[in-house]
């Protein structure tokens, strides 16, 4: 994930700036409608940067884990998360 670290931090202060927003239209009694908007288009750069994540790392330490004779727990890791996405 060294390569898409600023690309990474970046998404998530949109995501952030985007949370913010929300609780200002929220003190500013909006109309719900656009909130739940905002609210969907943070939703939807999270995911998509988790998703950006979760493919760096099986790029990077779930290939090295695959070389290694021991117990690949870095595959079982990426398992896991893919599973609690999915739920």
């Amino acid at each position: 994930m060294k390569a898409e670290r600023e690309r990474i931090s970046r998404s998530i202060k949109i995501a952030r700036g985007q949370l913010d927003g929300v609780l200002k239209m929220i003190d500013e009694d909006r109309y719900c409608v656009d909130i739940s908007n905002q609210i969907l288009a943070t939703i939807a750069i999270l995911k998509k940067t988790n998703q950006e994540i979760l493919h760096a790392h099986i790029r990077s330490c779930v290939r090295e884990g695959l070389h290694s004779t021991e117990p690949n727990e870095k595959l079982e890791e990426a398992l896991t998360l893919l599973d609690k996405l999915v739920q």
